[in-house]
């Protein structure tokens, strides 16, 4: 049998208002804790319900937003790659 593969995500430009960043955080070739820290900064600057995408290319980068969203309260949307982050404002 074969698997027939997902598409691929349309860039964020095409995607549903409701579904693009409001603010994207670049944070490639910081070290983490840096783009943990540059995230709660930012996200404090879209409104609840809203995506902010953090671009973070530090391995230790998955683990670390993934805590960070569990223990602040928001929702990791989505890692459509290894250095993209879509997290939603929960509170």
């Amino acid at each position: 049998m074969n698997a027939v593969p997902e598409p691929p995500e349309p860039p964020a430009s095409e995607r549903p208002a409701s579904e693009r960043p409001a603010v994207v955080v670049d944070a490639l070739g910081r070290r983490c804790p840096l783009p943990i820290i540059d995230l709660a900064r930012r996200i404090r600057d879209v409104e609840v319900g809203q995506l902010v995408e953090l671009r973070a290319d530090d391995p230790a980068a998955a683990a670390d937003v993934a805590a960070w969203c569990r223990m602040r309260g928001h929702e990791l949307v989505a890692a459509p790659t290894a250095a993209v982050f879509l997290i939603r404002r929960l509170s």
